[in-house]
């Protein structure tokens, strides 16, 4: 998936951690300071925010919007600080931590929905490329496409955990009412914290 070349990117990522920044040390800030910064990259699709500690890669927040209601200038911003501070697995970010997080900004395609038996489910995922959405009722999980290959998974263990994550049994997904959908990913990312922004490959 190629949605942006890396110098909107880069743009993206800084404006990620600007956000961040102006949130912590800034009373009044307004978002509408960093949307204007990247009024340019133009676009509506669904933006994720990922956080992890620098070097260990923990995580340290991750959160997004699933549907492009919004131009991605809009959204972005509001994401950012969701991952910094209302990620409820994890306290607030703090000053003292900005300069030992690394920022990844994933741009995702519309969700398409994964139909048919367990058989067919299962077909339609590529563990590295694919992002997997599970629902049922007021139940809602997602994980990134990055997720499944950084924990070496396969698509049965992937479908697992996504049930998992949306609170659910974890052999659910061949259930019929459980609505699962896919997705895929254009990721930037930092290498270093406020460092050299790179576009991942999958």
């Amino acid at each position: 998936m190629k949605v942006y070349p890396l110098s909107d990117g880069e743009s993206l990522v800084k404006a990620a951690r600007e956000s961040i920044e102006l949130d912590l040390t800034s009373p009044h800030f307004k978002l509408s300071a960093v949307t204007q910064s990247i009024k340019h990259i133009r676009g509506k699709h669904g933006v994720f925010i990922t956080l992890q500690h620098y070097p260990t890669m923990e995580l340290r927040g991750c959160i997004g919007f699933i549907n492009a209601v919004s131009e991605i200038s809009e959204l972005l911003p509001q994401a950012a600080i969701s991952a910094a501070f209302e990620d409820t697995r994890f306290v607030p970010v703090s000053k003292r931590e900005l300069g030992e997080l690394l920022i990844s900004v994933s741009i995702l395609t519309e969700p398409q929905e994964l139909k048919g038996g367990a058989k067919e489910r299962k077909r339609g995922i590529h563990v590295g490329t694919t992002g997997l959405i599970a629902q049922y009722g007021h139940y809602s999980g997602l994980l990134l496409p990055e997720v499944a290959a950084e924990n070496n998974w396969d698509v049965e263990q992937f479908l697992q955990e996504v049930c998992l994550k949306a609170g659910l049994h974890k052999n659910y997904w061949s259930q019929p009412n459980v609505k699962l959908f896919k997705f895929e990913t254009q990721v930037f990312k930092e290498e270093t914290p406020s460092g050299k922004v790179i576009e991942q490959e999958h």
